[in-house]
């Protein structure tokens, strides 16, 4: 296995983590909390800058180019009309909640709380089901058919990316899934 997909499949491990959250702080919703704002916000922002910003940036700039510019037809399929489009629908999901939030923040009705409801789910239930692809299919497909130089390439310029990081960065977003984990009675 590539450093790259192996880095990256453990990333997805903390975004299923995170996904698991937001179903838990949803049917805490359903069962008549109150819709935090605050711990929303919280995770829009590891949606935004960890699974976006860290994560998809890896596949976006880094690995997917390598497989469509390497690789046959298919993975330029797979990758340009399946993955990226998918990286595309789920950030209109946080678009969408963001909205609804800020419209529930201006009038709790329940139409809004709905709509919270409804765009975390769809992008929970969305990005865990591309999560288990890129796991299962994408990472593979790379790991078994790219030539060896662009692996090396491939791994180089994600270490390189790592290397720009703050270790700070990764630690907060991990101390944020431990913190909802506890609040909400998950088992990692």
């Amino acid at each position: 296995m590539m450093y790259c997909t192996e880095v990256m499949v453990e990333q997805h491990a903390n975004i299923s983590r995170m996904l698991k959250i937001i179903q838990a702080a949803c049917c805490a919703i359903l069962e008549g909390g109150e819709v935090d704002q605050k711990e929303f916000a919280d995770i829009i922002d590891f949606i935004r800058n960890y699974a976006d910003n860290h994560h998809h940036r890896r596949e976006e700039e880094v690995l997917f180019p390598e497989m469509v510019d390497n690789l046959e037809e298919v993975a330029s399929i797979i990758i340009k009309h399946g993955m990226l489009v998918e990286h595309d629908l789920v950030r209109a999901h946080v678009r969408a909640l963001e909205e609804a939030l800020k419209l529930y923040a201006e009038e709790p009705k329940t139409e809004h709380k709905l709509q919270i409801l409804a765009e975390a789910m769809a992008y929970a239930n969305r990005l865990q089901m591309h999560v288990e692809k890129e796991n299962n299919v994408v990472y593979p497909l790379a790991d078994r058919s790219l030539p060896e130089n662009i692996k090396e390439k491939i791994d180089k310029t994600v270490k390189d990316f790592e290397k720009e990081e703050d270790p700070a960065f990764v630690q907060g977003y991990l101390a944020l899934l431990d913190r909802l984990e506890k609040k909400y009675h998950i088992v990692a």
